[in-house]
């Protein structure tokens, strides 16, 4: 009943995202550059003075919100898929190899992590995105470089019980290599594991990349994303509070969709018994 009602809360609040991002730019109206001073501060279903009709209605600037939010959900979406995808790569490999070879690479692979786990992550993104410069290909690097130690301590534990295994022994008896033995046996039992790993993350790197543009650190304008939107409209809270509540409504929809996402594909405890034991 639990994984039931966790699927379909994660379907239907990923499918709302979804289709708003997916529909909205094929509107005609969708345009979320234009500015139209006349139509500055719009509230949520109104018109401008020119008498066009704003659904969620305009910023400061007289753009439309409605188109903003869908492309910040885009830019959103982006940075995390990319943010995701890097940090699995470089999770399951230090993570595997860290579990297949023990020893002194483990030592330091697990020592490298525990390191990254001693400085608050939130810190760490600000002092680098202020050096490196803000841009979506850099936060989506740096989201996913910063990302990896959970992947990489899920794989270290599993990569630890597999290669004890019959299958595991058999081949390494019969010559089989390191890199073999991982690539064949060790990943393929992995990556499902991964894939329940990512769905949790990504809702993570979302609220920082979120985090970061408010602080004006993330996306750069004139490229909207819901972090920058919220604290543009903190401004204007007692004249048009919906331009800091919309983004905060989107991005606790798409975050909530995936922690349910995560929940429903995930037996109760079975990622923290993993992550214990890899201690």
């Amino acid at each position: 009943m639990r994984f039931d009602l966790s699927r379909t809360i994660a379907v239907t609040l990923l499918a709302i995202m979804a289709l708003f991002m997916i529909i909205t730019p094929v509107m005609p109206f969708y345009d979320p550059y234009a500015q139209d001073l006349a139509g500055s501060l719009v509230p949520v279903g109104g018109s401008s003075l020119e008498g066009r009709f704003y659904l969620l209605g305009t910023d400061t600037l007289g753009r439309d919100i409605l188109s903003r939010l869908a492309l910040a959900g885009q830019v959103s979406a982006l940075i995390g898929l990319g943010a995701v995808a890097v940090s699995l790569v470089i999770g399951v490999f230090l993570g595997l190899v860290a579990g297949y070879f023990r020893g002194p690479v483990e030592a330091v692979i697990m020592g490298l992590a525990d390191l990254q786990l001693s400085i608050p992550r939130v810190l760490l993104l600000i002092a680098v995105s202020a050096v490196v410069g803000p841009s979506v290909t850099n936060l989506a690097l740096l989201l996913g470089i910063t990302s990896w130690v959970a992947y990489g301590r899920v794989a270290r534990g599993m990569a630890l019980s597999l290669r004890e295994r019959e299958f595991v022994l058999s081949a390494r008896t019969q010559g089989a290599t390191a890199t073999w033995n991982i690539r064949k046996h060790l990943l393929p039992n992995v990556l499902p594991q991964m894939l329940i790993v990512g769905s949790y993350e990504f809702g993570q790197i979302v609220v920082m990349e979120a985090s970061l543009s408010y602080l004006g650190l993330g996306v750069q304008p004139p490229l909207p994303s819901w972090g920058m939107m919220v604290s543009e409209g903190q401004t204007y809270l007692a004249l048009a509070p919906s331009l800091s509540i919309l983004p905060s409504i989107a991005l606790f929809i798409l975050v909530a969709g995936l922690q349910f996402l995560s929940q429903a594909f995930t037996s109760e405890g079975e990622v923290v018994g993993v992550a214990e034991r890899s201690k």
